[in-house]
Formats: C-alpha cells, structure tokens, sequence
C-alpha cells in the first residue's frame, strides 16, 4: 500500500495539534493584533478594522482547519485576506515611510503558515498580490513604501524553504508512524490470539482433565462416565462453533438438555458483533429458557450474519409443537408456534 504523505503533514512535524494548536492560535491572532493596531493612527478607522478582521479571520482559517494540505478554496481566501486588507490600508498615503506596511508584514505570517499547510502556490499569489497593491496605491510616494512591502517576502521565502527541506523528514516519520502503528496492531492481534488460547486451555483443563486422566490410566469407564464424555465432547464442540454462546448459564441448561435425549445445536455466524452486550443477555435467556424447557426432540440456537434484522433465533421442535423465538437487534423478542 503506498501512502500518502499527505496523511502525516507539516502540522504533526511542528507540533500543531490538540492544546499546542490552541496555544500556537493565541499567540499568532496576538502577533496579528499587534501589527495591524498601528493601522488606526493613518488609516480611516471602519478600513482598519475591516483590515484587521480579514487578517485575524485569515490566521483563525489556516490553522483550525485540520486537512492537510489545507482545501483549495480556504487556501484562495486566506491568500486573499492580505491584499485586500493591504489596499484596505494603503488608502490616502502621503508619507515616503507609511506605517500601512506593517499590514504586509502581519499578512506575511499568515502567508507563511499557508506554505506550513501545504499550499505554497496560494502562498506566492498573496504575496505577489500585496505587493502590487502596495506598490500601485504608494507609487506616487518613491520606493520606501514599495521595498517595505516587499520585504515580507523573506518570511515567506524563508518558510518555503524551511518546508522543502523538512520534506525528507516528513516522509521518514510518517513511515516510522506507519510501521510502529502495524506493529502495535500485530502486537495487540497477538495478545488477543493468545488471550483466547490460554482461555480456550483454561477451560479444556477445568472440564476435560479428570475425564482424560482416567482414560490415560487405563481404567474401565462406567456407563455414567461414558455419558459424561458424550456430554462433554458436546460442549467442546459448542467451545468451537459457537464461542459467543458460551457461557455458564447457557452451557448448563445446553448440558441438561442433551442429558434428557434433547439434540442440541449451537452456532453463530457473527452477529454478535457491535451489539450491545444487554442484546446479547436477551439471545442467552431466551435460549436459555426453551433449553430448560425441552425434554425431547431439538433445540437450535443460531446467531445470524452482520447485517440483519434478526440477531438470533431459537428453534425447539418438540413431538408436540414447534417453537421459534427471534430477537432482533434491538433486543425485541417474539415468538411464533
């Protein structure tokens, strides 16, 4: 299977998850507010606080979005956000040192953090976008205001390249997480086999051990000993066929059931899957029940595939009558004759 490396982003690299992201959020809307207030000394105060919206709303969008890479039409509106806000800004310069620049310098960081999720491209077009609203809107002001708007691009360029050489790394720990994920589910598949194992001889041991002892010495069985071993080959059989069936209450009515001449048949098919374990109670009583109830003839007790809309049935023919009782995954049971 090949993988994605988009699967583990530069967001796991840098840490920007759960609480750190919050905190990393904080921190960044702060670093925000702190450039663009100095927008309301020049600009028209409704611009600077739209301004200051679309940039703070911009940082919110690029990190709280969990995809990686972050999807196309966030990463156009994040991309968006500096250059209106830079225009927004830039209105009635008339000096050659405006503060409006430190909008670029606030968009830069956002821009920045895009490259980080993913979207280099988008990046670049905000970039090229402040810089021309900048450098159209001040063109009447000499080149100080231009070549401080384009100075941000060192944030930018300096992320991109940080991210291009991170790549490589990227791509290691993503397989190292890969491999250690596989390997906890081989570790944890292996512990639920030899859970079930040391179950499965736990309870060979405690019901088959007297039995095979007396076999293995040699000794003559009785016909009620040879009852027992017809009895108990018949629950080891239900051990098998039906593992989810098996529990002391259902295997004791199951055993003196066969012990009155009543053929017994447990299987399951699965459906027990995802149940809640009260549904799973009602399939043992009601089996339980006609168990106990029987005296001759069969009782078949079945748990249905995944998928339908009856669990489990439990079918007892008798001389007399026959009796079908359903219980269906909500727990509801009904019962025809």
């Amino acid at each position: 299977m090949v993988a994605n490396d988009n699967e583990f982003g530069l967001r796991d690299l840098l840490g920007l998850r759960d609480r750190s992201a919050w905190l990393f959020l904080v921190i960044f809307e702060a670093t925000i507010l702190l450039y663009m207030v100095r927008n309301f000394a020049e600009s028209p105060v409704i611009l600077a606080v739209i301004a200051l919206a679309l940039v703070a709303g911009a940082g919110v969008l690029v990190l709280v979005i969990p995809v990686d890479p972050l999807p196309l039409p966030a990463a156009i509106a994040v991309a968006a956000a500096g250059p209106i806000a830079a225009a927004l800004t830039a209105v009635d310069i008339d000096h050659g040192m405006s503060k409006q620049v430190w909008t670029a310098f606030a968009s830069s960081y956002v821009l920045a953090v895009l490259v980080v999720r993913g979207r280099l491209g988008a990046a670049w077009c905000g970039v090229a976008g402040i810089a021309a609203v900048i450098a159209v809107v001040s063109a009447t002001n000499g080149l100080r205001v231009v070549v401080g708007s384009i100075v941000p691009i060192a944030t930018v360029a300096g992320v991109s390249i940080g991210a291009a050489v991170m790549r490589p790394m990227q791509r290691s720990l993503r397989l190292l997480r890969e491999e250690a994920t596989m390997r906890a589910a081989a570790e944890a598949t292996m512990a639920a086999q030899n859970g079930e194992r040391d179950r499965q001889l736990a309870r060979l041991d405690k019901v088959a051990r007297p039995i095979l002892e007396r076999i293995a010495e040699g000794a003559e069985l009785t016909a009620a000993e040879r009852e027992e071993c017809r009895l108990l080959e018949a629950e080891l059989r239900d051990g098998l066929r039906a593992p989810q069936l098996v529990t002391d209450e259902l295997s004791s009515a199951a055993r003196g059931a066969r012990s009155r001449g009543v053929e017994v048949v447990l299987l399951d098919d699965g459906g027990f899957a995802g149940v809640p374990k009260w549904v799973r109670q009602q399939v043992i009583e009601s089996a339980t029940r006609e168990l106990d109830a029987a005296n001759a003839g069969s009782v078949t007790v079945r748990v249905l595939p995944m998928g339908r809309r009856v669990l489990a049935t439990v079918l007892a023919n008798a001389p007399d009558r026959d009796r079908r009782t359903e219980i269906d995954t909500a727990g509801e049971v009904s019962v025809s004759t």
